[in-house]
């Protein structure tokens, strides 16, 4: 197990953990200061609004939510690259290119390791997963979501990028680089591949059909966008929570960690890092639903129906 990357995702979970704490604990922004910018770094899109006005020096550090796109651009090459590369070392007796062995052995993963199990082919399957996911999201974004004029810091802009390129190499970390150590690969799907998979697609399904519906507010019934205004959405899992398809994000990377078997400490740290990020994201919409609509049910919770 990578120790090192495992590590830095936990330390990075704690970091969004300890922002929500300070979100809500700590006084109502004040433009400026320390305080100013902490908020200017966790809030975007909607969630900037209302909130006052900044240093026109932090103002030029914003730009358009709409480069979320961006996001799944990288994602998909990325993540495509990797794959082929996986491929090639699992079925046609290719080997990982040197740059990624030495990738590895940087973040602690042992070249000379044994492959347990059914591991080589879990990893090659959740890669697989987030490349599709990755995609599905990179369509979303070009012809479902309608983005207003809605704004991020350019450091969440950065760490965005960076987010999708590290998620994909923790799953290439996840096998050893002398997958074949001598001996012929087996496939063998297991009882956790399909439980993995099937969680996946149900969550993917809900995360869809949530993005359907916050898009179709800004539309009219024959598809044409006649307003960017917010407004309170209604169906599917938002009469439970606030941000559902923030949750269904996190049953994804849930549903990642059962394919790979339960076991991988280094992804179950991915997953705490996706619920503290998009748990903070998810409080910031709910507050910002409930300041600006004196009606919103008041049943909803922010994040996980029932719970939070």
């Amino acid at each position: 197990m990578p120790a090192v990357l495992g590590a830095a995702w936990a330390l990075l979970a704690a970091a969004f953990l300890a922002a929500l704490l300070l979100l809500r604990r700590g006084p109502a922004r004040r433009p400026g200061g320390v305080s100013g910018l902490f908020q200017d770094l966790i809030r975007y899109g909607k969630t900037k609004r209302g909130c006052g006005q900044g240093p026109a020096w932090l103002r030029l550090l914003q730009v358009p939510k709409r480069w979320f796109t961006h996001f799944y651009v990288v994602s998909v090459l990325w993540n495509s690259f990797l794959l082929i590369w996986l491929f090639r070392a699992e079925f046609l007796r290719g080997s990982l290119p040197s740059w990624i062995q030495h990738m590895h052995r940087a973040l602690g993963r042992d070249s000379q390791s044994e492959d347990t199990g059914n591991e080589h082919f879990s990893a090659l399957l959740v890669l697989l997963l987030l490349w599709l996911h990755s995609c599905r999201r990179l369509a979303e974004c070009l012809w479902t979501s309608v983005f207003s004029d809605g704004v991020i810091h350019i450091v969440q802009y950065c760490f965005g990028l960076g987010y999708y390129i590290a998620v994909g190499s923790t799953v290439l970390c996840q096998v050893p680089t002398n997958i074949r150590n001598g001996k012929e690969l087996s496939v063998q799907i297991c009882w956790y591949h399909v439980v993995g998979v099937m969680i996946y697609i149900w969550a993917c399904l809900h995360q869809h059909r949530c993005l359907v519906i916050l898009a179709n507010l800004r539309k009219s019934k024959s598809g044409k966008v006649v307003s960017l205004s917010h407004s309170v959405p209604f169906g599917d899992w938002f009469e439970r929570v606030s941000c559902p398809h923030y949750f269904a994000e996190l049953l994804i990377y849930v549903s990642m960690a059962i394919t790979l078997g339960f076991h991988n400490v280094t992804w179950w740290c991915v997953v705490m890092c996706v619920l503290s990020n998009q748990a903070l994201a998810a409080v910031l919409c709910h507050e910002f639903y409930q300041k600006n609509f004196s009606s919103y049910p008041k049943h909803r919770k922010a994040f996980i129906p029932f719970v939070f």
